[in-house]
């Protein structure tokens, strides 16, 4: 075979396929290269299945039986200065080897995420996606409107949890909730709420960047960025921004001591 064929034959080779021994005694630096490299990413996917399984079993060490449904609720959104905060609740069954390499939303790229929320939406037992805006958050404060919309997703779930295991929050619901620092790291059925919450909270801040370009809601998605504080220094806060964060409560007054009044989005353009 030539080298472009050992390629394209590695693509889909499978270990234990008799025609490595044959390739492993190839003297050719080409082939050794692509030997090299076909190890390293089925080491690569080895960790990943491990990785996989440990957070299956972490997940089983909270179901009464094996089939029992264990819920996972995670958020996105709470350090902003603009936009909701967003929360979801999945169940996944005991085992979903087609969501291997799912991990904490934070660790992957913004393509991986999206390409995975859809996987976690066909084969997830039941999902829940709870948009908290930022007017409420102003209401409660951002740990309450954060809870309380966590507990929302979990009561919007179409099966009914035989327990909650919440990232670092504990919630008050009518089965047992188990708040774990670090979950989405730990446990899949958070990290899979990890990513649908992500991904819904990017999708609502390109929309709303739509509405408000003036501050580039799409590259920042509502953080305090330098180019963020920019736009609300030359603009003031929109209605989305949230007026109870510091940065924001700023420009709402002037140098006089005095209320600004707020933008609006005509004052914006």
């Amino acid at each position: 075979m030539t080298i472009s064929e050992v390629r394209a034959w590695l693509e889909t080779a499978e270990e234990g396929d008799p025609y490595f021994l044959e390739l492993r005694n190839d003297s050719r630096a080409g082939v050794r290269k692509l030997l090299a490299s076909y190890a390293r990413r089925m080491e690569k996917k080895r960790l990943e299945l491990e990785r996989h399984l440990e957070k299956e079993r972490f997940d089983a060490g909270f179901r009464r039986s094996t089939d029992s449904p264990v819920a996972g609720v995670d958020e996105a959104g709470r350090g902003p200065l603009a936009g909701p905060v967003v929360t979801a609740a999945v169940i996944l069954p005991p085992s979903c080897p087609e969501l291997a390499g799912l991990d904490d939303s934070k660790a992957m790229s913004r393509e991986a995420r999206e390409r995975l929320a859809e996987v976690i939406r066909k084969h997830a037992v039941a999902w829940s996606v709870h948009v908290q805006p930022a007017a409420e958050i102003d209401r409660l404060n951002i740990y309450r409107a954060t809870r309380e919309s966590m507990e929302r997703a979990v009561a919007g779930l179409s099966v009914r949890p035989d327990a909650v295991i919440a990232d670092a929050m504990a919630l008050q619901a009518d089965v047992p909730c188990h708040p774990v620092v670090k979950a989405d790291a730990q446990s899949l059925c958070v990290a899979a709420a990890s990513v649908l919450a992500k991904t819904e909270r990017d999708a609502y801040m390109d929309r709303l960047h739509e509405q408000y370009p003036a501050y580039g809601f799409c590259r920042h998605a509502g953080y305090s960025t330098a180019a963020h504080l920019e736009a609300l220094k030359a603009h003031g806060p929109c209605p989305e921004h949230r007026k109870t964060f510091a940065p924001v409560a700023g420009f709402l007054v002037g140098t006089s001591g005095k209320p600004v009044q707020e933008k609006t989005i005509m004052d914006n353009l």
